[in-house]
């Protein structure tokens, strides 16, 4: 059973109770002692493997290893013994917060893990380096991970059901800091009032504008998360010492939906699990085959099946035009309906590429394949047949496949679009795909010999055989995990990996 909390803005005068705050719903939903069902639990085992894989690939790129030296400046605090950074030995330890930025850092850089679309949009497994490093920290064993990995994922999730960020250009981050504090209280057993105070501080500091994902997109796409992980973590510490937050942080007059989202007069239907109802929603959102904006995940297995049946399609001398006929966020945010010159620059970052459709399609369909690495070097994107093809492609909005991007009905619901490729002998060819193909619903759907198989591509070119094989098998026996073992949680590079990486200094 599911209760729906109708949130409103609230008139100082009209002294909401904090029973009555969505935040404090929130919070009772995190400190319910709830057990997690077996198939959450695998789930929840399959999204810890995830993370570690597209971590393990990131690891020797520049924003990642910024954010792990920044970690590793720091000393771990005196309540604990600290959390692990992604990469580095087991006894190299820092402060949770710092772990969780770190780590954050690993798991966003590639956009490629968990998302689940609605309302907003979310990578619900940023929950998991903050509950992790906590967890770490303090000592909790792998059922208590569990049960705070479940929270995080529920709380993200209902909270992008109902209420859209994007529209009023807040990051989708703003609705990860409260996830990832109620995660965090979950794990520690925290009161309800704790928590509640902890929710109140994460989406106070957590708010900040979408520029981070337009126009040239900076290396800040990877670390907003982190620092809502980050800004998680210290809430808690602070609303444990007994301080108090904002309140009430969404419906207060001067507060979140007043003044950031739908205003003064807007209205919310937030649905969250009854007292003793399992916390199931990891089961909804969905992992990445191809490192990319979710988004382009059905496009990039449309357009590989294409250029493979079709060679000629890959010759731009061959094409007259592509239309993409899709849903609105993909017309608007990864396509020519962003009116972002960048998505049409051979020079753009890696950042900006990631999130352009016509970028994407063109490779997808002349390589007929889709790599995490290869598919954007300067070099790959500057070949001057795929900068011909490319600039011949553009988006269109269609209301049908907006539709579907938004129905409630997971049966219909729908990511993909279909494309229009006019030939220049005048000939047409048109084909369709709704969801990717490792969507629960695509050709394919993920099961876990894919989260393995995904993690031993992208772990080998830095972790040892044996390394590997160690965690798979760790990750794998998670709820049965001694406090000995959470701590173990974590994935070592080989001798001489990370010292190829980056190494600045800054501040710390």
């Amino acid at each position: 059973m599911t209760i729906t909390h109708h949130v409103r803005v609230h008139r100082s005068d009209e002294n909401l109770a904090r029973e009555g705050q969505l935040a404090w719903h929130i919070a009772e939903v995190a400190a319910d002692p709830v057990a997690v069902e077996s198939e959450v639990v695998d789930m929840i085992i399959n999204r810890v493997i995830d993370n570690a894989s597209v971590a393990a690939a990131s690891l020797t790129r520049r924003p990642v290893s910024a954010a792990r030296q920044q970690a590793l400046d720091h000393a771990v605090s005196i309540s604990g013994v600290g959390a692990t950074v992604f990469g580095c030995a087991n006894e190299r330890r820092t402060s949770p917060e710092w772990a969780a930025w770190a780590n954050g850092v690993a798991v966003r850089e590639l956009d490629y893990h968990d998302t689940f679309l609605a309302a907003e949009y979310s990578h619900p497994g940023d929950n998991i380096p903050p509950i992790l490093a906590v967890a770490q920290h303090v000592g909790a064993d792998g059922a208590a991970l569990v049960r705070g990995i479940a929270t995080g994922y529920e709380i993200q999730m209902d909270l992008v059901r109902a209420i859209s960020l994007h529209k009023h250009k807040i990051d989708h981050v703003a609705h990860l800091g409260p996830s990832a504090a109620a995660g965090i209280g979950t794990l520690l057993g925290l009161p309800v009032e704790t928590i509640y105070q902890a929710v109140g501080q994460a989406l106070h500091t957590t708010t900040a504008t979408r520029q981070s994902r337009k126009g040239e997109i900076s290396t800040w796409k990877a670390h907003a998360p982190a620092f809502a992980g980050k800004m998680a973590v210290e809430a808690v510490d602070r609303a444990m010492r007994g301080e108090t937050s904002p309140s009430p942080i969404y419906e207060g007059e001067d507060g979140v939906i007043a003044w950031m989202l739908d205003g003064r007069d807007a209205a919310y239907d937030v649905p969250l699990p009854a007292p003793g109802e399992p916390k199931r929603a990891i089961l909804d959102s969905y992992t990445k085959e191809h490192s990319a904006e979710y988004q382009a995940q059905a496009w990039i297995d449309l357009a590989r099946k294409l250029g493979t049946e079709r060679p000629e399609l890959r010759d731009p001398a061959n094409i007259a035009s592509i239309v993409l006929h899709t849903s609105h966020h993909t017309h608007y945010v990864i396509g020519s309906g962003a009116n972002d010159p960048q998505k049409y620059d051979p020079q753009a970052s890696r950042e900006t590429l990631d999130h352009s459709i016509p970028y994407i399609f063109t490779v997808a369909l002349q390589d007929g394949a889709w790599h995490h690495v290869d598919s954007y070097l300067p070099e790959r994107a500057a070949r001057p047949d795929t900068v011909d093809l490319w600039r011949k492609i553009t988006t269109a909005e269609d209301a049908e496949w907006t539709r579907r991007y938004h129905s409630e009905d997971p049966d219909e619901k729908a990511f993909g679009g279909r494309v229009e490729i006019v030939l220049t002998d005048g000939t047409t060819v048109v084909d369709e795909i709704a969801v990717a193909d490792a969507h629960p619903l695509g050709a394919r759907p993920f099961a876990r010999e894919d989260y393995v198989r995904k993690f031993r591509l992208l772990a080998e070119p830095v972790l040892a055989p044996d390394e590997i094989e160690r965690f798979l098998t760790l990750a794998q026996r998670l709820p049965e995990l001694s406090a000995d073992e959470v701590g173990q949680l974590n994935i070592v590079a080989m001798i001489g990996v990370l010292a190829s990486a980056p190494a600045p200094k800054g501040l710390f």
